[in-house]
């Protein structure tokens, strides 16, 4: 098949789903043609080395990129996000119809910051059909007042054109179809496809001297946070409940974020000396460190438009084979439940966190390293890169009218003995 795919973000910035899906398509036979812009994110700026221009397509083995210029000011303010939004649509609406009017079908991978050039690029494309892989679901009612709530009901329309007219809808969490559906997408084109890790990084590993040195003291159990501290993990629940267990458990916090200088607060205030502060480390770093603790812990604020959601951390974790302890409603708590890989319990409730934690410092840890391998063959079956490209295919296949192939022989050999494929 010639497929394209539409995508806001690509490698080299962190966008590892369209990249690896691109490289995988590539691979499996397909032409692959490539739409997006110049690299920005996330610190927007235009990577250096790079300089914007149209003229820039790149061309491998089945895979060609088309990068298109866009206004790099989209982590400033509204303002500036729509700016970068509208000067995507209005660069890649420019070049679609040469670059993308003969491919088969075309794949969205749909972020608020894609909807806009999504519409203008199926708009000109007419009859290709499109698959939309949908990451995030527009909360219209996330702003009432000024400019911001003018353009959350503007994406949220737009959003709501694409849905009715995409030939098959890919949702990355369960509970997005229902907000998906009730969006206006026709039920019998939605289907749940679980978002992968980068796989080249996250696998089991074994934690070396210096990992276990910066991680591990006393001997106690050690829970550990790793990303952002930022305003949608709530990340003051988990002091609140470590620092009720200063004498049995450690909780150590691995990076950075908008709301670090409130979680460090409150852990002094509490005089928690048993939550830890680590700065942000390179992801290739992170397994090693994922090994030295004993559970890797998932958080999430009870806010709606979290509930259909599940964080890239939880693929990280499971992939790593890390035990798991989710404070988190809806959509991640039921897959840690479902899989056996961990404990729950409800987002902002300290008191809850504060007992699971104790639990799970208590678990011995054979049956630690027994929840992590459950963890990780749900990974393997359910969210791997393997896994999620065979359903993309397929439903690449269906929006384009063809037959879909059956998953080659040896990626399903390769998915049940774990071997690393991305």
């Amino acid at each position: 098949m010639r497929i394209g795919i539409l995508s806001y973000h690509f490698p080299p910035e962190p966008a590892f789903i369209p990249g690896s899906l691109a490289e995988e398509l590539a691979a499996r036979g397909h032409e692959v043609r490539v739409l997006t812009g110049f690299p920005d994110y996330p610190g927007g700026h235009v990577y250096p080395g790079w300089r914007q221009r149209w003229h820039h397509e790149t061309h491998s083995q089945r895979l060609s990129v088309r990068r298109v210029p866009r206004y790099p000011g989209g982590a400033a303010s509204v303002g500036g996000r729509m700016a970068s939004y509208l000067s995507f649509a209005g660069s890649a609406g420019l070049v679609a119809r040469r670059f993308l009017g003969d491919v088969d079908a075309l794949y969205v991978f749909q972020l608020p910051a894609t909807t806009f050039a999504a519409a203008g690029v199926l708009r000109l494309l007419g009859r290709v059909p499109a698959v939309l892989h949908v990451q995030d679901v527009w909360a219209r009612d996330g702003a009432d007042e000024g400019s911001e709530g003018r353009w959350a009901a503007r994406l949220g329309s737009t959003m709501t054109r694409i849905y009715r007219t995409a030939a098959r809808i890919a949702v990355a969490a369960p509970s997005m179809r229902d907000l998906v559906v009730a969006a206006g997408a026709d039920p019998a084109r939605v289907r749940l496809v679980l978002n992968w890790t980068d796989e080249r990084i996250f696998h089991p590993a074994t934690p070396g001297a210096a990992a276990r040195q910066l991680v591990r003291r006393d001997g106690r159990c050690v829970v550990m946070h790793a990303g952002t501290i930022g305003a949608r993990q709530g990340l003051e629940t988990a002091v609140r409940a470590a620092a009720a267990l200063d004498r049995t458990m450690d909780l150590v916090l691995v990076g950075s974020g908008a709301a670090e200088r409130r979680v460090r607060g409150l852990a002094a205030e509490l005089g928690a000396d048993n939550v830890r502060f680590l700065e942000r480390r390179s992801p290739v770093d992170m397994p090693e460190l994922y090994a030295a603790a004993d559970y890797q812990l998932v958080m999430s604020r009870d806010l709606p438009e979290l509930r259909g959601t599940v964080p890239g951390k939880l693929q990280a974790a499971l992939s790593c084979a890390s035990p798991v302890i989710a404070s988190a409603g809806g959509d991640t708590a039921e897959l840690v439940e479902r899989a056996r890989a961990g404990l729950s319990c409800p987002p902002e409730d300290w008191a809850a966190l504060a007992d699971r934690f104790w639990l799970a410092a208590t678990i011995p840890p054979p049956t630690r390293t027994e929840m992590g391998r459950r963890g990780r063959a749900a990974y393997l079956r359910e969210m791997s890169l393997p896994a999620g490209v065979d359903q993309i295919e397929r439903l690449l296949h269906e929006a384009a009218g063809r037959v879909a192939p059956q998953p080659a022989g040896h990626r399903e050999e390769d998915s049940s003995n774990g071997q690393q494929l991305q």
